[in-house]
């Protein structure tokens, strides 16, 4: 299948990885607004550089393509790729506005091609224990969600691209950034969202304009509660969790990430992705045996970029098989839709029912 890659910076480099890895993808293209980074990924890579979407499209002519370019842009080359028949894989956020993704879907529907959006963490292992325990039934209902993330950035971090930490460039800071991989989760786990009421702060990042820190209150249509609190202020990091528990009083969770969370392209997931929590009944004692498995599979990959290509490699299967990918544009767009609840729930001081509006 032939591939090309839209945005050739950090996170690109994992993504351009991935392609060149599948036996399933030739990557013919990588394109840039920066004429010497694209030669130079290029260079790196393979496939021919371009600073220009179209005529990339029209030259190359991809029959998938991965956007990578800083979340408020992805909507454009969305739009220009589905619009010319060719399937689209964002990267996360989907966008940084409900506008944007309402335009990304409407542009996929009327192309009749597949849009998905990355969430590789729904391939960690102890993540899909988590979901087939949800599912089998074995926790009772899911009753009770929590997402707790304590990460750090430095301000070097967002001096490292002029797009960080700002409005009109980021479209928000940890909500919107760090943290939609596990609200993807949580809603995997516990389903579809009524309302949401929540709030955010800056603390300990005056350098940056958007929030470093969120909480919020999660009502699911199934009757469950949510709890979130998400925040990169705690130096060095300590850790990112999402538990579920059930009716019959059972509780199973996954820590995603140790310390702080890892940069695409800077630093490399240095520890395994573990299960935390396992009271089952009948199956506590499996919780050992759980994160020993996990921490020889996780020596044997590079964990940076193996759960990208796993994801990758189900969205070129569900081109190939013509069904939809494991993490649609449907689910970017829910994610989306909570950290903008968070956002109007903050400014406007009152609970945001759900569907949201863009």
């Amino acid at each position: 299948m032939k591939t090309a890659l839209i945005g050739c910076g950090k996170v690109g480099q994992i993504h351009a990885s991935s392609l060149c890895a599948l036996p399933e993808s030739e990557l013919v293209a990588v394109c840039d607004a920066d004429p010497d980074r694209a030669r130079a990924f290029a260079a790196r890579f393979g496939g021919e550089a371009f600073t220009d979407v179209a005529a990339m499209l029209d030259r190359a002519a991809p029959e998938v393509v991965t956007i990578c370019t800083p979340h408020p842009g992805h909507a454009g080359p969305a739009i220009l790729a589905a619009s010319a028949g060719v399937h689209v894989l964002v990267e996360k956020p989907m966008a940084a506005s409900l506008t944007d993704c309402d335009a990304m879907l409407d542009a996929a529907r009327a192309g009749g091609v597949w849009l998905g959006v990355i969430s590789q963490r729904r391939w960690f292992e102890p993540v899909r224990r988590v979901k087939d325990a949800i599912d089998s039934g074995q926790i009772g209902k899911p009753a009770l969600g929590v997402f707790q993330m304590y990460s750090w950035r430095e301000q070097a971090y967002y001096r490292s691209d002029p797009w960080r930490g700002r409005w009109d460039t980021e479209g928000g800071g940890v909500l919107v950034n760090q943290s939609p991989h596990q609200l993807d989760l949580l809603r995997w786990f516990l389903g579809d969202i009524e309302q949401i009421s929540g709030d955010w702060a800056n603390l300990n990042h005056p350098g940056v304009e958007v929030e470093d820190s969120a909480v919020a209150i999660v009502r699911f249509k199934n009757g469950a509660l949510g709890s979130i609190v998400t925040s990169v202020s705690q130096r060095p990091g300590l850790y990112t969790k999402v538990h579920v528990h059930g009716t019959n009083g059972a509780s199973v969770g996954v820590e995603t990430d140790r310390g702080a969370t890892f940069i695409a392209g800077v630093s490399e997931i240095a520890e395994p992705p573990l299960n935390d929590v396992w009271t089952i009944p009948g199956e506590e004692h499996r919780l050992a045996a759980f994160q020993a498995e996990d921490r020889a599979h996780f020596a044997r990959i590079d964990a940076t970029t193996y759960y990208h290509q796993l994801q990758i490699a189900d969205f070129l299967a569900a081109v190939h098989d013509d069904r939809p990918p494991l993490v649609t544009g449907e689910d970017g767009r829910a994610v989306v839709a909570m950290f903008t609840a968070i956002y109007r729930s903050a400014r406007e001081g009152r609970p945001i029912v759900f569907p949201l509006e863009a």
